[in-house]
């Protein structure tokens, strides 16, 4: 069960997984030989379990047993030595009561370190840990390894993990790592969007780590500063002290901009400019960090004469300004000269800046050097003190005196069913980096929301406070986890939700822009609808707990 093997099939040499022993074929077919056996493969549990994924987010077996499957040819295993005995320190009581229990969701505020609930983990024997990143995985390892713990790294050490390590640590692959009689599993910022694959099928390891748990009796935790509604509805929520809490939070400065004119206002306090100013590179890294989530120079334009808002010719959305003399359209790609389409004149007046214009213009105020990180730019920043991009910067920038968010209306407001979780995911990872209040480090919110849940939570480091109101208005609004959503796309799109509609509990909403939401009151319902549904011919996407909606 589970060794990955070659078939001859129509004229091709493909790779396939023995998913069955003992068979008896149909009546009237012939069996034909293997044309080879590559070597180990997912264990008869991962099987049994990218089946239940195939159901769950509307796929296909193949795809989850590739995932589980090593990233080359394993014919043997190596012979790891005895695991010794596990040192035992001081264990917080709250690690002990997570891990007592088959599931629960652990609070840690962002400057806590997931360690010591590993460690503790890996006492009680094989454990499974899932982190949002590699780069997070090998950091952990090497601590993990510092305190005498056989690790295994994976993908690259899958056969180690096969063979018995005491623990098996990687990104979201790793929820389908081997791991010898599983004991417990942790899943490292279980809020964390690149948990969830972004093609189809959109899975997210940490309900596969948590359906994987419960098939193996095995202690399931999910850590987070700030979890989410799919998993408060999941299991319990456990958290340290207030005390502890309030700690491994930075101290958090709200400049709050109502009193500023708006027409007038742009997007550096007095406070943020006093920041920069004062910044200075330390062996850390920058003294400040500030977040704007617009890329290029300018994201909306108004003409200086007019008043006229600087659109695109072809399908009318905002042009914004490049690094030539160009203004470009980022829905269709035209571009055209830069000016105004109603009265010809070339002067432009900035709206709402980008994150290169945001460089120039810090640059000026501070009079100090300013660097650009996107997710298109290099990271490397020189010997700049402050360091200006999109929330790229926050995973290229590991630890910073200071960070400001320059809009973080834009987050609180942005056009999404979950911005208010993913704008206070922003702000715990930015507290992250900034570190613990112990620290001096401090947190920068320029907003006109200052009473806004998101704000009210990273100031009180209480992230209660935004799940409590998120949870009112999801239930209201009928939206995840009160129901269970997938989006629908693609050519052969009409065909498959005319075949959903008239369906027991399912609702078919839409189309906009040439995709439909399919609601229904829980996953059973609508997996088995989904299921259930010919699939037409051509290229049809089905993404189950869409992000983006």
């Amino acid at each position: 069960m589970g060794t990955v093997v070659r078939v001859d099939l129509q004229g091709r040499r493909v790779r396939g997984w023995v998913i069955a022993v003992d068979v008896t074929p149909p009546e009237g077919m012939a069996l034909r030989p293997l044309a080879g056996v590559s070597g180990s493969g997912p264990a008869p549990e991962l099987i049994d379990l990218a089946g239940w994924a195939a159901w769950r987010w509307a796929g296909r077996s193949v795809h989850f047993l590739r995932t589980a499957s090593p990233p080359g040819v394993v014919a043997g295993l190596p012979t790891l030595p005895a695991t010794p005995a596990l040192p035992v320190g001081p264990v917080d009581e709250v690690f002990l009561e997570a891990l007592a229990r088959p599931r629960s969701v652990l609070r840690l505020p962002p400057a806590a370190s997931p360690l010591p609930l590993v460690l503790t983990a890996a006492r009680r024997g094989t454990t499974l840990v899932v982190t949002p990143s590699l780069a997070a995985a090998v950091d952990l390892a090497v601590e993990l390894r510092r305190a005498g713990v056989a690790t295994a790294v994976v993908p690259g050490e899958w056969a180690r993990a096969a063979a018995g390590a005491r623990v098996v640590i990687g990104a979201r692959a790793a929820a389908w790592a081997p791991a010898v009689d599983l004991a417990a599993v942790v899943v490292v910022d279980e809020h964390d969007e690149a948990h969830q694959s972004e093609a189809s099928p959109t899975w997210n390891a940490r309900d596969v780590a948590a359906e994987r748990a419960r098939r193996a009796g095995a202690g399931c935790v999910l850590t987070s500063p700030c979890p989410s509604l799919e998993a408060l509805a999941w299991g319990p929520v456990l958290a340290p002290s207030r005390t502890d809490e309030r700690a491994g939070w930075p101290v958090v400065d709200v400049v709050d901009r109502r009193r500023e004119e708006p027409l007038r206002a742009d997007l550096y306090s007095p406070r943020l400019v006093a920041l920069a100013r004062s910044a200075t590179r330390g062996d850390a890294g920058p003294g400040l960090v500030t977040v704007l989530n617009r890329k290029g120079r300018a994201a909306l334009l108004a003409c200086g004469s007019c008043a006229e808002l600087a659109r695109c010719e072809t399908c009318g959305a905002a042009v914004a300004e490049g690094d030539d003399a160009t203004l470009g359209c980022r829905r269709c790609g035209a571009s055209r000269p830069r000016m105004c389409l109603r009265c010809g004149s070339t002067r432009l007046k900035v709206l709402r800046p980008g994150v290169r214009r945001a460089r120039d213009d810090l640059e000026r105020l501070a009079g100090v050097a300013v660097a650009e990180i996107t997710g298109d730019s290099a990271a490397e920043t020189g010997d700049a003190p402050v360091v200006v991009g999109t929330e790229a910067v926050l995973h290229r920038v590991t630890r910073a005196r200071a960070v400001a968010f320059l809009d973080l209306d834009a987050e609180l407001l942005a056009p999404r069913y979950r911005a208010a979780e993913q704008a206070l995911a922003l702000v715990a990872l930015a507290a992250r980096r900034v570190g613990p209040k112990a620290g001096g480090g401090r947190l920068v919110l320029q907003t006109r929301l200052p009473g806004h849940e998101v704000v009210q939570a990273a100031l009180h480091a209480d992230p209660a406070r935004v799940t409590a109101a998120e949870a009112e208005r999801r239930q209201v609004l009928a939206l995840p986890p009160a129901t269970a959503l997938a989006m629908v796309s693609g050519a052969p799109a009409i065909a498959f939700v005319e075949g959903l509609r008239g369906r027991a509990g399912v609702e078919v909403l839409g189309p906009v822009s040439a995709r439909w939401l399919v609601r229904a009151p829980d996953h059973q319902v609508l997996c088995d609808a989904l299921a259930a549904t010919p699939r037409p011919p051509g290229r049809l996407r089905v993404a189950v707990d869409p992000l983006r909606v």
